[in-house]
């Protein structure tokens, strides 16, 4: 069944309205885009801002929007797209971005939208968001604890991760009534509890003849109460703010003085404005009598007043006093004595394809040697404004010390030494240097079997039986011939692998090499190359086939998230299957996270009948051991934490199958007859040579769509 023109009428559209507004519409011609995503395309080339950086289909409407409007403000939203950022993180992004708000410094890359907006709330409040901007609360925590520190309050009482979003309220609403919520601050007390201890405090305080404000009373009357002297100066500061009025001079029924002077930038600036009204005259000594009635007294700019009255610049906004701004400190900062840019894409080739066999794929440290040093944050210089006040400046913020394994920090608490000889890795904000074996021969049976704690760099060939399992990554600088790898992480064969069916490839990462021939290969991540060829691969990432000469031809693909080559089969109609989304291999491992579902399930059981347990000899009066509460409550809340865990990644398999169901076959040359397509389960064997096409899966059958 071949369905090429499949746009529908809001489809059509919006190509209607971009060819009458006169745009380039070959952006968004495509099916692959819903009308929504064609909207935004259109309205990006419209506002002429380069929608090509987000005309992507995999990209959604929300998403595009995103980008497009920041881009009006030359903010580049795509290094946080690649960050894993979409839809409203990058809205509460972009907001931040636009505020200039150092979003940066406290982004960790597992935040969602709700955290996100927290933290952009909390710096445009100016507050100290140190105590919550942590991937260790949900949103709701970070909202009581911003709540705590907008009015003041000791909020390190409860911003604790083990207190849930209700306990944390109780206490805050606690502390805002001026209560002692020290007899309700506790793990043991749930949210209900917390409650009902605190309302037999309100009403203990009051019997008492004591005021306590009522949760969610407004409470700010209490909090910004004056005493007298700072009601009077506040009135002096009224009336300098008032329009100028001079008791009555002679002469004065003749001119008119009118001017104000305006003070902005809280207390930096000082502005002069008179307006021209016929009759009005102002002279110098005017200004600076209301410049000494305001206790203006640094900063003074007396060509600005001269130049001013002398030149009658009338109606124009004239700065005539400027503080001295405070000057923010410099932010720490770690410098590197080893690559962090090493290149983890490797290079295109002139077909298309790309070259395996040159790419740096790791960094390699001795023992002993420098990996970085931490510059610590500097102070910051102190301004003045023009009251003749200090402004005090704000320091620079000093980074978190790096995590990670196979180094030391010296007694410096700045230099990092790595422990070993090994590989090095920066990832996720980590240090990793893992042990790397580096063989400088080919490895066969004769050599015996290799395992390794860590990673192995093969500099020869694997032959005649050779066998490799480690931890880490595998990297073999030359060929795999027959031979078995085993590797909890990548897998890279930089010239390829060519083998009679009797080459086994296992990873918990990627797997990639120039080429695959007859090989077997099971990969928790994406397997790349330049041609497959009479392979059996089962992967739960894509296959990924590049360059115009790139082939995947024989043999059967297991992909769940979808197969991208340039040809697929060949002229002589060697059976080629693609089996796609579902598969048995999705089934396997959907089986898996249920088992583990279900014990996680059970564990999380065990542990609240013994946090219930604890709660009854709590309530019969009995000691119980604060450490035993703190270790089963920490412990309920990181099982739950596990269970949500695997919920999401669970829901994440779901949904990556959903959307490759949308377009999971992509044949960017030849696809040729006898070529077998898969998608959850539905079959389709193609019946003639078909060029640059796309197979999906639509009413429960697969079609094909041009690209």
């Amino acid at each position: 069944m071949m369905e090429y023109d499949e746009y529908q009428k809001a489809q059509n559209q919006e190509i209607k309205l971009g060819k009458e507004q006169g745009l380039d519409v070959s952006l968004y011609s495509n099916p692959e885009f819903n009308w929504l995503q064609m909207e935004q395309i259109r309205m990006g080339l419209k506002d002429k801002v380069d929608a090509s950086v987000y005309a992507d289909p995999a990209y959604s409407y929300e998403t595009m929007r995103q980008i497009r409007i920041a881009l009006y403000s030359a903010i580049n939203l795509i290094p946080y797209l690649k960050r894993g950022f979409t839809d409203d993180d990058l809205e509460e992004i972009r907001l931040a971005l636009i505020n200039r708000l150092p979003i940066d410094q406290w982004l960790q890359d597992d935040m969602c939208a709700p955290q996100i907006r927290e933290i952009r709330i909390g710096l445009c409040e100016e507050i100290d968001i140190s105590a919550y901007a942590d991937i260790r609360y949900n949103w709701m925590q970070m909202q009581e604890i911003r709540l705590g520190l907008e009015k003041r309050l000791n909020v390190q009482l409860y911003a604790k991760s083990l207190f849930n979003h209700a306990q944390m309220r109780e206490i805050r609403l606690g502390l805002e009534a001026g209560l002692d919520v020290s007899s309700y601050c506790s793990l043991v007390y749930s949210a209900t509890d917390m409650k009902e201890k605190r309302q037999a405090e309100v009403n203990r305080k009051r019997a008492s003849g004591g005021s306590a404000i009522e949760p969610g009373a407004d409470s700010r009357e209490n909090t910004h109460s004056q005493s007298a002297g700072d009601r009077e100066a506040d009135q002096k500061k009224e009336a300098a703010a008032s329009p100028k009025k001079d008791k009555k001079r002679p002469g004065d029924d003749l001119c008119t003085k009118e001017f104000s002077i305006s003070i902005e930038e809280n207390g930096n600036k000082a502005y002069a404005y008179i307006p021209w009204i016929p009759g009005n005259i102002v002279t110098k000594e005017d200004i600076y009598q209301d410049l000494e009635r305001r206790e203006i007294v640094f900063g003074i700019r007396d060509d600005a007043i001269t130049d001013l009255i002398e030149r009658k610049r009338l109606n124009e906004k004239i700065l005539i006093a400027e503080g001295i701004p405070a000057q923010k400190g410099k932010d720490g900062w770690f410098e590197w004595f080893v690559r962090l840019d090493l290149p983890r894409i490797p290079a295109p080739l002139p077909d298309g394809g790309v070259d395996y066999v040159n790419i740096e794929a790791f960094e390699m440290v001795d023992e002993g040697e420098k990996i970085a040093v931490y510059h610590k944050a500097e102070m910051g210089i102190s301004g003045k404004n023009i009251y003749g006040e200090m402004i005090h400046a704000e320091n620079g913020a000093e980074k978190k010390p790096i995590r990670g394994v196979g180094f030391t920090i010296e007694p410096d608490g700045v230099t990092y030494i790595s422990k070993i000889n090994g590989k090095f890795e920066f990832t996720g904000g980590r240090i990793l240097i893992t042990n790397m074996l580096v063989v400088h021969e080919d490895v066969t049976a004769v050599t015996g079997k290799l395992e390794v704690d860590g990673s192995v760099y093969v500099i020869g060939s694997i032959y005649s039986g050779g066998y490799i399992k480690a931890t880490g990554d595998i990297i073999i600088e030359h060929n795999v011939e027959t031979g078995r790898l085993v590797a909890g992480g990548n897998v890279m064969i930089k010239k390829g692998s060519c083998s009679k069916n009797d080459c086994f490839i296992d990873a918990g990462g990627e797997v990639s090499g120039s080429f695959f021939e007859a090989a077997t290969i099971n990969a928790g991540g994406n397997v790349k190359a330049n041609y497959i060829m009479n392979s059996m691969i089962n992967t739960l990432g894509k296959v990924i086939v590049s360059g115009s000469k790139g082939v995947l031809l024989g043999g059967k693909i297991s992909a769940v998230k979808g197969v991208d080559a340039h040809n697929l089969g060949n002229r002589l109609h060697l059976k080629t299957v693609l089996d796609i989304g579902r598969n048995e291999l999705y089934e396997r491992e959907m089986a898996k996270y249920a088992e583990k579902r279900e014990q996680l399930v059970r564990d999380l059981d065990s542990l609240e009948k013994e946090w219930k347990k604890i709660a009854v000899l709590y309530s019969a009066g009995k000691e119980v051991s604060e450490e035993i509460k703190r270790r089963i409550h920490a412990a309920i809340v990181v099982q739950g934490q596990r269970l949500a865990e695997l919920d999401g990644e669970v829901s994440k398999l779901v949904n990556v199958t959903e959307q490759t169901a949308k377009g999971p076959v992509c044949v960017r040359g030849k696809a040729h007859e006898g070529s077998v397509i898969v998608i959850n389960g539905i079959k389709y064997t193609l019946s003639a040579e078909v060029r640059r096409i796309s197979f999906k899966l639509r009413n429960k059958q697969v079609v094909m769509a041009s690209l």
